[in-house]
């Protein structure tokens, strides 16, 4: 059952991004990676499906984590202050040092690593809301 908190967490990370590359920031996210509407549409299956393995992975190391805890302190508090600070120090920093390399626009940074950490908080606090793995 454990690996259903995971699922479940990459999922709401994945509607997360649905909606932050969409409504929220997609025509600036579009405008800042030069990104086309028939670039963005092409193999979008294989694009989201790999990209939602991606998340799975990132669920299962913050699942990781909360479970090091007893069930009783599994909040969405303590899952989303968890995955935060795993966005924080190693997705966030990691990103940056490609952004920085890459040149990538100040702007282009805050919206990409504006999402994983919300991405990080979110799913940690989704999976430890539903505590399927019984804790440490």
């Amino acid at each position: 059952m454990a690996h259903l908190e995971v699922l479940i967490g990459a999922l709401a990370a994945f509607m997360l991004g649905f909606l932050w590359y969409t409504a929220l920031f997609g025509k600036e996210w579009q405008r800042l990676t030069g990104v086309t509407d028939e670039q963005a549409q092409s193999g979008m299956a294989i694009t989201h499906g790999l990209a939602f393995l991606m998340m799975c992975v990132l669920s299962f190391g913050i699942n990781f984590i909360i479970n090091m805890h007893q069930p009783e302190e599994q909040t969405f508090v303590h899952g989303g202050f968890h995955g935060l600070l795993i966005g924080l120090m190693y997705c966030v920093p990691a990103m940056t040092i490609n952004y920085l390399y890459q040149k990538k626009p100040l702007k282009l940074f805050l919206i990409d690593g504006a999402y994983l950490a919300l991405f990080c908080a979110l799913s940690g606090g989704v999976m430890a809301v539903l505590n399927l793995g019984g804790g440490a």
